[in-house]
């Protein structure tokens, strides 16, 4: 019976949203009418969240590659102790507000985007499981899929241990929080390995005009072959994914966490 009510559960996690039921003329209605606004704001808040938590990190990236005067000469972890010596904690901050005005339509997109899809695909392909996670993650974002199969899994083989009824639908389970800050940091850890030595090349070929003659490439794929012919994997195609990793990691597990709990919050599940 457990078996039963957990893949129960794991089922109505997969499906298209439910909508709560509610007493009152306007209860499911008034709350069908606003899904939309509802999944944008848990989107949003959950970009918010993500980018506000590397905020830190990011400013210090940009004051080094800026080569500020007064920072130059320091690695990133000095420059984190740097800052708030110079000026005060909310200096690792600067420039936050601005940004959170475009990180917030972004990841409510990204987010509501990778929903939508998932439920397209499922109502008019038929189809479900990792394929159609792994079709909305490709046209969401590469870690929407990644967290996404985590998360099915962890719940179709240790329901109890890593999940929990939703708050505002106690038929779907959710991971724990602690499990959530996990699956999203690995989920993010693996789309960065992943995706990085096109980063890598992406960047590379933004610079053309700026390299010399016999260093440009026209092409993405001359491009890649020519960084890994003379600089290989590690300090070509990998170069800088450490620090990479240390804003990234966090970063997504706060994102998914966020989306999560915001889901709860404002009924989606």
């Amino acid at each position: 019976m457990a078996a039963a009510a957990a893949a129960a559960a794991l089922a109505a996690a997969d499906s298209p949203p439910a909508m709560p039921q509610a007493a009152g003329a306007g209860g499911p209605a008034a709350r069908r009418d606003f899904y939309w606004l509802r999944s944008f704001l848990a989107g949003g808040i959950a970009g918010c969240c993500a980018k506000t938590t590397v905020a830190p990190l990011d400013r210090v990236k940009v004051l080094l590659q800026a080569h500020n005067h007064h920072y130059k000469h320091l690695g990133v972890f000095s420059a984190l102790r740097a800052v708030p010596q110079k000026e005060g904690y909310l200096g690792l901050y600067k420039g936050n507000g601005a940004m959170m005005i475009r990180i917030f339509p972004y990841g409510a997109i990204q987010f509501m985007a990778f929903e939508h899809y998932k439920t397209l695909i499922t109502t008019k392909l038929g189809v479900s499981g990792h394929v159609h996670r792994l079709m909305a993650g490709s046209m969401a974002g590469v870690s929407f899929f990644t967290f996404g199969t985590l998360k099915s899994v962890g719940l179709s083989h240790a329901p109890t241990l890593l999940g929990r009824p939703s708050t505002d639908n106690p038929n779907v389970l959710v991971l724990k929080t602690h499990i959530n800050l996990l699956c999203g940091g690995v989920a993010g850890a693996i789309a960065q390995t992943i995706s990085y030595p096109f980063d890598v090349t992406r960047r590379r070929m933004q610079l053309g005009t700026v390299l010399p003659e016999f260093e440009k490439c026209l092409t993405m794929w001359e491009t890649m072959k020519y960084v890994y012919g003379h600089h290989g994997i590690r300090k070509g195609l990998y170069r800088g994914l450490s620090l990479n990793y240390i804003r990234c990691v966090p970063s997504q597990a706060v994102a998914f966490t966020t989306y999560e709990l915001m889901k709860q919050f404002f009924h989606l599940n």
